[in-house]
């Protein structure tokens, strides 16, 4: 790994913000291999060199991994496939440590996918409300008309999840969430109902004209496969389904390579998320916030 200015290696491994861990350097508490170091502008490897703060170790399992991969189609996106279907687990060549997908891209599509073991940052950047923008270009059945395009763009209702309808309770009745999502109940008690949800404002522009065009779509939220049901909800089909760019990071690396994040572009992410919230941890199901598994954003 490329060698990194100190104060960044501390921010990056969560013991102090960056401006912290300037003080700490220049107060004489950060050591490299023996030697105290109190120079801003000293570099380090951070798994090469041994680094120490305040005395303690900056072992390897504190250090929080960034990467990024350009996911192929035919791989799930998740830690292990109870179908026994290829994982993007198995794309991680050399990384020994347990780091989990943020978000997801279904089996069809591909691109940009982030992987790390840092649990806050995995939380903000899955949460609707972090705003951060996720390009992707989308291959579509046939050519969709300008009032469809504009639906999109201003959002519509589209399906979700099903759900099923309790025994009890009043017929035809319609529950309306804290988020906007309106669940409507069929005649019929205990029958599986459809739930609609209305999606955010879009930006769409046709980046290639032809009698199946590709269009390029930025979104700021991550409902179930949402792309997909955007287009079926005006009439077309979406042949492919490629992220080419995640808040300030594009996609820059074949299809089934990874790679790890700089200490700037972490930095960018991380500014791109917000303000961060209560901790989170890694379980062998994911991040986990007081018992429950973080949002996903299927595609």
């Amino acid at each position: 790994m490329p060698s990194e200015r100190l104060q960044k290696i501390i921010a990056a491994a969560g013991i102090a913000s960056r401006r912290k861990a300037e003080q700490m350097i220049t107060s004489g508490l950060v050591s490299v291999n023996g030697q105290i170091v109190t120079e801003l502008g000293t570099k380090a490897d951070p798994e090469q060199d041994h680094i120490r703060v305040n005395g303690k170790l900056l072992h390897e399992a504190e250090r929080h991994i960034y990467l990024l991969m350009n996911k192929p189609k035919g791989y799930v996106t998740t830690a292990r496939d109870p179908e026994g279907r290829p994982t993007v687990m198995d794309l991680l060549r050399g990384i020994r440590a347990r780091v989990y997908p943020v978000g997801r891209l279904d089996y069809a599509s591909e691109g940009l996918l982030l992987l790390t073991n840092d649990g806050d940052l995995a939380y903000r950047l899955m949460k609707a409300a972090s705003h951060v923008p996720k390009v992707y270009v989308v291959k579509v059945a046939g050519k969709p008309d300008a009032a469809g395009i504009e639906k999109l763009r201003r959002g519509l209702m589209i399906s979700a999840e099903s759900s099923f309808l309790a025994p009890k309770g009043p017929r035809n009745q319609v529950a309306q969430g804290r988020t906007g999502e309106v669940a409507r109940a069929s005649k019929d008690r205990g029958r599986k109902i459809e739930r609609r949800v209305k999606t955010a404002p879009a930006k769409v522009r046709i980046v290639r004209e032809a009698e199946n065009p590709w269009y390029e779509l930025t979104l700021m939220e991550g409902k179930n496969r949402q792309i997909r049901r955007m287009f079926e909800e005006i009439g077309h089909h979406v042949e492919k389904i490629k992220r080419v760019r995640y808040g300030p990071l594009s996609l820059d690396i074949p299809p089934g390579e990874f790679r790890r994040l700089s200490m700037g572009e972490v930095e960018k992410l991380k500014a791109a998320a917000g303000s961060e919230r209560e901790p989170r941890t890694l379980t062998s199901k994911g991040f986990n916030r007081k018992g429950r598994t973080a949002r996903k954003e299927n595609r």
